[in-house]
């Protein structure tokens, strides 16, 4: 009999059920178990990050339970069906026994045992238990790029953004980034308001769900796990944002907004915040700038920063047990 907790922080009462996953929706106050439990994970998919699941709480409806140190996590697929759906479990509990418990849940609650957002890295683990109808999820894939790329925009094939930066410095004598922080967050929170909904986004819905979402995260900075920073142009005023998490050996931007009025501005906090969080932590290999979720926009300028390698993803209907 395994010793369930409805909630990451201790409580006095533990609720121990025979074999009953029992789910609640996903608050800010579990960042701090989120993340200690996800960064043991060995994946860089920015889904298995504790930024990646609160940022999307109200859009993908996460659930959490945690049962002996390990995190099962209830939403709705990264697919155009939406369909009720789990994330592959993190933590202590082997994942064959894991994943028992959530076929069992399934059939308790009349469910197909679908994963979604399963890492290419994880995706054998996976297939290795029984069989299963695999998805790719074409507009999910992370974009990831070596840090030191981003950085230092060597080579013939990043001449073009090193170009947008110096124009940018030449424009703007003594433009700086500056931390998120007490003296930077209220005028951040100004700029990101008046920026309003990009117009390029190909699924309005969720541009307004993310809005709402990156408004909290700038009003709750400190309870977030984030690091961020503000470009300030030659007037002192800000242009652009942005703000990640460190999970191992990945840097994973969760977050960044420019006005797109401001030549360079987005070149420009994209390098200059690669070099500040190296410089902070020289561990840092990668940096993993997540998906286009299908916007053409963005698979355009994501592409034209080479990433080192794509992160794909995929949806996982395990054919036991599933719900007739």
């Amino acid at each position: 009999m395994r010793t369930f907790s409805n909630n990451y922080i201790p409580r006095s009462e533990v609720i121990t059920l025979p074999g009953e996953l029992h789910f609640e929706p996903v608050a800010l106050s579990d960042a701090p178990a989120l993340t200690r439990i996800l960064n043991n994970t060995c994946s860089r998919s920015c889904d298995y990050t504790a930024g990646g699941i609160l940022l999307w709480v109200q859009y993908f409806g996460y659930e959490q339970c945690i049962v002996d140190n390990t995190l099962f996590i209830k939403g709705l697929s990264e697919d155009i069906s939406r369909r009720p759906s789990f994330a592959m479990p993190t933590g202590n509990i082997p994942l064959a026994e894991s994943v028992d418990m959530i076929k069992h849940y399934c059939y308790m609650h009349r469910l197909d045992p679908l994963f979604t957002a399963v890492p290419e890295d994880r995706l054998d683990e996976l297939l290795a238990l029984g069989p299963a109808e695999t998805t790719e999820l074409t507009d999910w894939a992370d974009y990831t790029y070596l840090a030191s790329d981003l950085a230092g925009l060597c080579g013939k094939k990043y001449s073009k953004k090193r170009n947008h930066v110096h124009r940018f410095e030449a424009d703007n004598p003594g433009c700086r980034l500056v931390p998120l922080d007490s003296e930077s967050l209220p005028e951040t929170i100004e700029f990101f308001e008046n920026l309003g909904i990009e117009s390029d986004k190909a699924d309005p819905v969720m541009a307004e769900f993310e809005r709402e979402q990156v408004l909290d995260v700038l009003r709750n900075f400190d309870d977030y796990p984030f690091e961020g920073a503000a470009l300030r142009d030659g007037q002192n005023r800000i242009v652009a944002f942005t703000a990640g998490e460190v999970c191992g050996d990945t840097l994973v931007l969760h977050i960044e907004k420019m006005k797109h009025s401001v030549s360079g501005a987005g070149e420009t906090i994209n390098n200059y915040f690669a070099r500040y969080m190296l410089s902070r932590h020289p561990g840092i290999t990668y940096i993993n700038r997540e998906d286009d979720s299908g916007d053409p926009g963005l698979r355009f300028a994501k592409q034209s920063y080479h990433p080192a390698m794509m992160l794909r993803k995929y949806n996982v209907l395990l054919k036991e047990n599933r719900r007739s």
